[in-house]
């Protein structure tokens, strides 16, 4: 039963909205205004507890530039936050805000992307930081070539804090990513204050 509580504890800190508009107005040159929407899906779609996850320009919120669905599993003190690409992206693209538009997701078009899932860990109360999976077979193709995603999150009840940054796989520099540091977020709203024991199931 405690597994079961701390993943819980875990899905409601993750479920919400965030935006970093406060950073954006402090330095509007090197940042711009970003949602992230981390919204809980039902039970049945991946019969286990799961999300969609949206991120998109603030003045361009129907054209995101990711989408995902995850699964959460909790595997000794690690929060896995698997990661699954799907076809019908287009159609769910604004999801974050309107989460009707999650109907139309077809469960038959999830396919892995390997390599992806995020690893988290509690690493002080209520405060979770999480990396991708180790390996470096997070492959992300950038301005014609091929990279590997580095990506950091750390998130708590207030507040998300992510980097994300590709390298090439032979020699390991950096191709993309922030050269001005991590996006900070703030919490605009919880999405997970409906979820109990019972969806996790």
């Amino acid at each position: 039963m405690r597994s079961k509580q701390e993943l819980l504890k875990f899905a409601k800190t993750l479920a919400g909205h965030y935006s970093n508009f406060e950073q954006s107005q402090d330095n509007p040159k090197d940042f711009a205004h970003i949602n992230i929407y981390f919204r809980p899906l039902v039970w049945e779609i991946l019969k286990g507890p799961g999300f969609y996850s949206e991120q998109s320009y603030d003045h361009d919120p129907w054209s995101p530039y990711r989408q995902g669905i995850h699964r959460l599993k909790l595997i000794e003190d690690v929060f896995v936050v698997e990661n699954f690409g799907f076809s019908d992206a287009l159609r769910l693209a604004g999801a974050g805000q309107r989460p009707e538009l999650l109907s139309s997701l077809k469960v038959d078009s999830l396919a892995p992307r390997c390599g992806c899932d995020m690893h988290f860990r509690e690493v002080g109360a209520g405060c979770y930081r999480g990396e991708v999976e180790p390996g470096h077979k997070c492959l992300v193709p950038r301005d014609g070539e091929m990279t590997y995603l580095i990506s950091e999150v750390d998130v708590d009840s207030t507040t998300w804090v992510s980097r994300d940054r590709g390298f090439n796989p032979e020699t390991h520099v950096q191709k993309w990513g922030s050269e001005h540091g991590p996006l900070k977020f703030n919490r605009v709203s919880s999405l997970g204050d409906s979820l109990s024991l019972d969806w996790l199931r």
